[in-house]
């Protein structure tokens, strides 16, 4: 369990692990994304398995802050917006490990962004296809398990935003929210 007395509520080492492997189903699928365009960056990728072994069973450790960092800045360089969004979702994965317990409503990026950013990969590869992006939202509610949905639920929704990566999470925290 995390520290109590630290934040708003507490949260689990078990309820974080769900949040990561959240995270990294969703970041998995569309990071040929990044390493088609740059096969020789091995960050994302890292990040990824760092938020594997989190959610597999091993200690939360500097590797998943480590990684994390270093697929986002892998993100900040990448050229096309796939590859900036798999980077992305690889270093969310990672950094899940280390989501605050404070009422927030940025905290739920760190629940939401990487399936946000894999739905807004689908909709690019299909050419902005919304209906894309309703297939994908669907399959992100549907990874969804109810320990994450529960979590999510301890958050203000996601913050507003005009970007299509933020609108697609809020999307995606509306969605969540009213799961039964």
């Amino acid at each position: 369990m995390t520290t109590p007395g630290t934040g708003d509520f507490d949260l689990t080492l078990k309820e974080l692990r769900a949040v990561a492997r959240y995270a990294l189903e969703s970041a998995e699928p569309v990071l040929p994304a990044f390493e088609d365009v740059y096969p020789d960056d091995p960050r994302p990728r890292v990040a990824l398995d760092a938020a594997r072994d989190f959610a597999s069973g091993a200690d939360r450790t500097r590797l998943q802050r480590v990684t994390a960092l270093d697929a986002h800045r892998a993100a900040k360089e990448a050229a096309t917006e796939p590859a900036r969004l798999a980077a992305l979702a690889a270093g969310d994965a990672a950094a899940a490990a280390y989501l605050h317990p404070i009422a927030k409503a940025t905290q739920v990026g760190h629940i939401l962004r990487a399936a946000a950013a894999a739905v807004r990969v689908a909709e690019l590869g299909a050419s902005n296809s919304s209906t894309a992006a309703v297939v994908a939202i669907d399959e992100a509610r549907r990874r969804a398990t109810p320990t994450v949905i529960d979590v999510l639920r301890r958050y203000p929704a996601a913050p507003r935003s005009t970007s299509r990566l933020g609108v697609l999470m809020q999307t995606l925290d509306a969605v969540l929210r009213q799961h039964p």
